[in-house]
């Protein structure tokens, strides 16, 4: 099923939002103010649609099937992984993997350099990943004796890239980074990254999970090796995403998990394994998922991901100025480059006693440490409120938010 690939020439919010029926439900007695995005996007009409049609019409499993329904979702799912391939610009259908999400793809990758690291090998990350892109890394670091080196952050929650300089200067075997950090929201020059990672023999996984929302990753541009996302943040349903990886490391690491669909031929005695990009694909994959993440792709770039972002950087730059007006209100991530996040404490009030009074209130915010512990700790604070916009979010909204905060720390005072 397909939408119109028509672009938006101006971002029409209102319109927009009808396609989106859960943003006209009401919590707790009050219009839904969804500001969670960068947890997880909201589904369209078109890609439930996409679901439903799916099980209503042509439910079979795919590839090798003979029979009608089969064909059907085989044909439907791989033209998908087409329209993937197209929207990343990679070079070959095939090195688009199907994952069940983000932290799949890293734990894939993470499993299979097992073959290409040894002891004293040097795994580098950044002090801005999530913990999916830490604890594959440790857990790969203990198994081989590798050491696991942590590229710092400043406070405005930027890399230090003079830091960098010197870390990749040491060879590392693989260096695994955020484009964008889902607790800051700060964009990471991850193109620098790679070219100097690439001038000293590394291979670079880039973590895409919250930028794919806001912007539209060229993996040949960025000659990145690995590259990596979950659709429920751009519009798609949980538990199906992507591994972008270049057709020369995808033959050279070993399989991720055995099964059904990975194998070329099974003996007793020894497998042979299938070629890419079905090597990595063992058992029954989220059919209805594979399909509808096209689709949503498709809706995406329907709307455009110029006037997505250019909305998006007014709503930041909006939110930002009322909420700075608030006495005791700090931000933290301010980085020169950011995207629509914006984390913040307020006073010695704890982030959670604030974010259920505004759910209290339809307000839908994140609290906590947002699977990244060590940003926390680097700033010595338990987590914060984090405030994520999207494209169908609006500035009335916005202000919505800021009045329901502002009586949540009277409240808290």
């Amino acid at each position: 099923m397909a939408v119109e690939t028509s672009t938006y020439h101006q971002l029409n919010v209102e319109r927009i939002r009808k396609d989106f029926p859960i943003l006209s439900r009401e919590v707790n007695g009050k219009p839904l103010v969804y500001l969670d995005n960068a947890a997880t996007s909201q589904t369209p009409q078109v890609v439930i649609d996409c679901i439903v049609d799916y099980y209503q019409n042509y439910n079979a499993n795919i590839h090798r099937g003979v029979h009608t329904l089969s064909q059907e979702a085989t044909e439907a799912y791989e033209a998908s992984r087409k329209k993937i391939q197209q929207h990343f610009n990679a070079k070959h259908p095939h090195e688009i993997i199907f994952t069940s999400g983000t932290t799949h793809g890293i734990n894939l990758v993470a499993s299979a350099f097992e073959s290409q690291i040894g002891k004293g090998d040097i795994v580098l990350i950044s002090a801005l990943e999530h913990h999916s892109n830490i604890v594959p890394w440790q857990m790969l670091c203990e198994k081989t004796d590798a050491t696991l080196e942590v590229i710092p952050m400043n406070t405005k929650g930027e890399l230090i890239l003079s830091e960098f300089d010197k870390l990749v200067s040491k060879q590392p075997k693989i260096v695994a980074v955020t484009h964008i950090s889902n607790a800051l929201g700060s964009i990471i020059p991850i193109k620098y990254i790679i070219s100097e990672s690439h001038k000293n023999g590394a291979a670079v996984l880039i973590d895409g999970a919250q930028a794919c929302p806001h912007i539209k990753p060229d993996v040949q541009d960025l000659d990145v090796d690995f590259y990596v996302c979950g659709a429920h943040k751009i519009c798609g349903p949980t538990g199906i995403g992507m591994l972008y990886g270049k057709e020369a490391w995808l033959n050279k690491l070993p399989p991720y998990q055995g099964g059904g669909e990975m194998i070329a031929e099974v003996t007793f005695e020894k497998t042979t394994y299938a070629g890419l990009p079905h090597k990595f694909e063992a058992g029954t994959p989220n059919i209805s998922g594979g399909i509808a993440f096209g689709v949503a792709l498709d809706y995406m770039n329907s709307i455009g991901f110029e006037n997505i972002a250019q909305y998006e950087a007014t709503l930041l730059h909006y939110a930002t100025e009322q909420l700075l007006q608030i006495d005791g209100l700090k931000i933290y991530g301010t980085a020169a480059e950011k995207t629509s996040v914006i984390s913040f404490n307020v006073d010695n009030i704890h982030p959670y006693d604030i974010g259920t009074i505004l759910d209290k209130l339809g307000i839908a915010v994140r609290t906590g440490h947002h699977c990244t512990q060590p940003i926390m700790d680097f700033y010595n604070i338990p987590g914060t409120v984090r405030a994520s916009f999207s494209f169908y979010n609006t500035k009335e909204e916005v202000d919505l938010f800021v009045t329901a905060l502002k009586k949540a720390v009277m409240m808290l005072s």
